[in-house]
C-alpha cells in the first residue's frame, strides 16, 4: 500500500499510524516533523504544482516499497500557512522488520526534503524570504542515490 497527500489540512497522526498498521506486519517506522520556531521563524508558507508534487512523492514511496519489500509507505505533507509548532510532515513504512522499516522512512524524509518540488518561504521579523534545501539535506540525501 502506497498512500501520498499533499493538503492544507492538519495532520491526524493517529488515523495515518492506523492506516500503516492495517498493512499487518512487525515493523512500523515513522517520522514527524513539525515547523521550527528556531532563529525567530514566524510563519512558514508552502506551495507546490498540483499533480507534480504528489507523482514525485508516490515515486519515492514506490521506490522505497522496492528498496526495502514495504509492506506500505506513507506520506502525507501539508501546505499552505503554518506556524512554528505546526506539524508539516508525516512519513510512515511497514515493512516485516524494524531495520527496513527504520531505514526506508530515513529514506523517504532524506529524499523528499531535496527531492520534492515544494517552495517555501519563511517569514522572520516580517520580513519573508524563500527557503533553499540546505547542504546537510543535500548530504543526507545523497547518501542514498547510487
Amino acid at each position: 500500500m502506497i498512500h501520498v497527500r499533499v493538503s492544507g489540512e492538519p495532520i491526524d497522526m493517529v488515523a495515518e499510524t492506523a492506516r500503516v498498521e492495517l498493512a499487518g506486519v512487525g515493523g512500523i517506522a515513522s517520522f514527524s516533523g513539525l515547523v521550527r520556531a528556531d532563529d525567530g521563524v514566524e510563519l512558514l508558507e508552502l506551495d507546490h504544482y498540483p499533480g507534480v508534487t504528489e507523482a514525485m512523492l508516490t515515486g519515492l514511496a514506490g521506490e522505497a516499497s522496492g528498496l526495502w519489500s514495504l509492506a506500505a509507505a506513507l506520506i502525507v505533507h501539508r501546505i499552505g500557512p503554518m506556524r512554528p509548532g505546526e506539524r508539516i510532515v508525516f512519513v510512515a513504512t511497514a515493512a516485516a522488520h524494524r531495520k527496513a522499516a527504520l531505514e526506508a522512512c530515513a529514506f523517504l524524509i532524506d529524499r523528499l526534503k531535496t527531492d520534492a518540488p515544494f517552495w517555501k518561504r519563511e517569514t522572520r521579523g516580517g520580513e519573508r524570504r524563500w527557503v533553499e534545501a540546505r547542504d546537510s539535506d543535500h548530504a543526507a540525501a545523497a547518501r542514498w542515490k547510487v
